[in-house]
């Protein structure tokens, strides 16, 4: 079954985007709720974070502190390696077969990829150029920090530096194959959602009107 991608920036409202197309009928494949997943305690994952970084990145439950883990790799490149090699690996993994499953079933899949361009402008895996399609939700940078500092507690440094560690907007648009405004107007993200989730079923059917 072909395999579609789901990317854009930190408050891009692509996880909405994501949910409406699940209800469209998309079988989704979220990568960062995968991590989540892997991180919980009792998982190995979870055990070789701690090995790796010490107790000072454990809540008082014993749960991982995820605000601590974020604000030491994105300030320092070989923290941020030193974490990839652990958690990438095993979400890898868990993806693949998460991907066979679905493909068995005969459902269109949608991959949740948060990084699929990296900050060089590229796809950050050459595998992801074999994708059937790739669905990029873009809004302004003004409208995200927004989103970021009322929804997720973000201060406005935090969201501003989070935001230029990514891909640009351009970076990312240019790898669109199908591109979803959403600057905040509701009736016109859910029109665009309707019109992707008819462009994804064409693709399938191998009438693709793009």
């Amino acid at each position: 079954m072909p395999e579609f991608a789901i990317t854009g920036g930190i408050g891009s409202g692509k996880t909405t985007v994501a949910k409406m197309l699940v209800a469209k009928g998309a079988a989704l494949i979220d990568a960062d709720q995968i991590v989540h997943d892997l991180q919980n305690p009792g998982q190995k994952v979870y055990e070789s974070i701690v090995e790796c970084f010490g107790q000072k990145v454990l809540l008082e439950d014993g749960g991982l502190d995820r605000q601590k883990i974020a604000d030491l790799v994105f300030s320092d490149p070989k923290e941020l390696e030193a974490l990839n090699k652990i958690v990438h690996p095993a979400v890898g993994k868990e993806m693949a077969a998460l991907r066979e499953k679905y493909a068995s079933e005969g459902r269109i899949v949608l991959i949740d990829i948060p990084l699929l361009i990296n900050s060089e402008g590229e796809l950050s895996r050459e595998e992801y150029e074999f994708l059937k399609g790739k669905i990029v939700v873009d809004c302004e940078p003004e409208i995200a920090i927004s989103r970021l500092i009322t929804y997720r507690s973000f201060k406005e440094a935090d969201a501003r530096a989070r935001i230029d560690k990514q891909a640009t907007r351009d970076q990312r648009n240019k790898h669109a194959d199908f591109m979803i405004n959403n600057n905040g107007h509701e009736e016109s993200l859910n029109e665009q959602v309707e019109a992707c989730w008819g462009w994804m079923q064409s693709l399938v059917k191998g009438k693709s009107n793009q």
